[in-house]
């Protein structure tokens, strides 16, 4: 029997995919946010370390895409759930909310005009014990098709990791 030949699409294919890590996924979270400059990786982490606090249960779905590095705060293993994400590229860090278009923001805190998604950019992690930003992410928790589990930790998930990616450092 000969070998089958491999079309040019299934070649660019193999070539895009990267293998999965031997890392554990908390190393490789921590090699993520390695990329970064000191000062911002430091922001990244305070966040991480707040917004796990904020909402113990919820799943955290982690991209290392190509241009952002985010984590996303789910009540299931889903993205259509996420409630809010962190978000960070070499300009900084942000808080995203996936139906955000959808929260009340009497502050007028909300960045973006797209049809769903909304931001905030983050200075620090203290941003976000603002009583506004509380709000919006209690709103988008009440918001919720899926509400997050009243016990229990939540996992760490990897979801993505492309293989090419803009600079994390500026």
């Amino acid at each position: 029997m000969q070998p089958r030949t491999l079309s040019a699409k299934e070649i660019t294919v193999k070539k895009k995919t990267k293998t999965a890590s031997t890392a554990s996924p908390v190393q490789q979270v921590a090699g993520f946010i390695a990329k970064f400059d000191p000062a911002l990786a430091r922001v990244i982490r305070s966040v991480r370390s707040a917004l796990r606090k904020r909402f113990p249960t919820a799943n955290e779905l982690v991209y290392d895409n190509y241009n952002f590095f985010v984590i996303g705060y789910c009540s299931t293993e889903r993205p259509s759930d996420c409630i809010v994400s962190l978000a960070a590229n070499a300009k900084g860090v942000g808080l995203a909310f996936y139906y955000g278009a959808k929260l009340p923001d009497p502050d007028k805190l909300l960045l973006g005009s797209g049809s769903q998604n909304r931001f905030i950019r983050l200075e620090s992690a203290t941003t976000l014990a603002k009583p506004g930003v509380e709000a919006l992410m209690a709103a988008a928790e009440a918001q919720a098709k899926t509400p997050l589990p009243a016990a229990g930790r939540g996992r760490l998930i990897i979801r993505s990791v492309s293989a090419k990616q803009r600079p994390r450092r500026g």
